[in-house]
């Protein structure tokens, strides 16, 4: 079985170390380098070609944001998980802007990390609950727009899928919980988007937010 291949950077060995042997009781993880700052993470990229990056958000030299804007723009298809002690909203939102692929803060790690790093190897964004707090926010601000009204014409199939996606599920969970292949449910999530002009997970959650499809 091909392992993910996670670079961990943390400025604090000993929370890398926690965090390494965590990860390494996974069958399907492997550690393959470490790094203590952001601009040695980013020679580590470059090195190593890792499939995630898990990467603090508070470091010295460079922080988590400045990295991860200088790791996809050298690296696009690199995925970042962002590891931090704090959910701050702005933050956040400026991170999945340059490209991270998910957020986990450091009080959940032991519950939410590996998770979390399969959904981004996957190509799909993760979520921890404190943030889609902060979504619905972040939503409520916005208000609605009438286009993108006209638009939502997805099957009561879709809208059960909708809420699966945003309550954490993964599509190989999705598939087992509605008795259909991943390929399905693939196809599925595929005309979501199109159906709602919608470009990624983050934005699903905040329609599953608005139509009440999840409870924050």
């Amino acid at each position: 079985m091909q392992k993910i291949r996670v670079l961990l950077v943390d400025d604090h060995a000993i929370l890398r170390e926690g965090i390494k042997a965590l990860l390494e009781k996974q069958e399907n993880i492997e550690v393959a380098a470490e790094a203590g700052d952001g601009r040695e993470a980013i020679s580590k990229v470059a090195q190593i070609h890792p499939d995630v990056v898990v990467l603090d958000v508070s470091m010295p030299l460079m922080d988590g944001l400045e990295a991860t804007r200088q790791m996809k723009r050298e690296n696009p298809d690199i995925k970042i998980l962002i590891l931090t002690m704090h959910d701050d909203e702005e933050y956040f939102l400026q991170l999945l802007r340059v490209g991270a692929s998910g957020y986990v803060t450091k009080k959940s790690v032991s519950r939410e990390l590996v998770s979390a790093i399969e959904a981004v190897y996957r190509g799909e964004s993760f979520l921890c609950p404190s943030m889609a707090k902060h979504l619905l926010s972040d939503y409520l601000r916005l208000g609605k727009d009438p286009e993108h009204e006209e638009q939502e014409k997805i099957t009561p199939r879709e809208r059960e899928i909708v809420k699966l996606i945003a309550e954490g599920y993964t599509n190989q969970q999705i598939a087992d919980i509605l008795h259909r292949s991943v390929k399905t449910i693939e196809s599925h999530r595929a005309n979501i988007l199109r159906k709602l002009n919608i470009h990624d997970s983050i934005e699903l959650v905040k329609y599953a937010i608005r139509k009440k499809l999840i409870e924050i």
